[in-house]
């Protein structure tokens, strides 16, 4: 399993990201459940030349409904290698991220294109979603605070 994090920078604030990829192997299934629980968004993806990782989808996204203490968890589908010869058609991905109410791109990891944007995505996803500003504050909204209170412009 590998982590990484990354800051990515939208409209001039900061938004640190803690990213957790299993690159969908089972032998970290009995791992994942703890991922899920405090998680504000996923990032799903399947390879468009091969069908199979496509229809595991379903079990991860199964996963995510089960273990996740989120109701609305943001979620992107993400079809990858779209510089290689496919099998799953564009419509057919997003037919597939529609039926679970995710969004949808289509990137590839080769050259990083289209990469930063599912980040992007996902970030505005998050942040325009009330669980989001519901656990920015320890699960208790203040309604008299003051939105210019803060020195630093990170949303971390």
């Amino acid at each position: 399993m590998d982590f990484k994090s990354k800051v990515i920078n939208i409209d001039g604030l900061e938004y640190k990201l803690a990213l957790w990829d299993t690159a969908g192997a089972e032998r970290f299934r009995s791992l994942t459940p703890s991922f899920y629980r405090k998680a504000l968004g996923a990032v799903l993806v399947y390879d468009i030349t091969n069908r199979e990782s496509l229809t595991k989808l379903e079990a991860w996204l199964a996963e995510l409904e089960n273990y996740s203490d989120n109701p609305n968890i943001a979620t992107i589908v993400v079809g990858n290698k779209m510089d290689k010869e496919r099998v799953i058609s564009r419509e057919e991905g997003l037919k597939f991220a529609r039926k679970h109410r995710a969004l949808f791109l289509e990137a590839s990891a080769k050259g990083d294109k289209f990469v930063a944007d599912v980040f992007k995505e996902i970030v505005e996803k998050i942040v325009t979603s009330d669980y989001y500003s519901f656990s920015q504050n320890g699960g208790t909204i203040d309604v008299n605070a003051d939105e210019d209170a803060g020195a630093s412009n990170c949303r971390c």
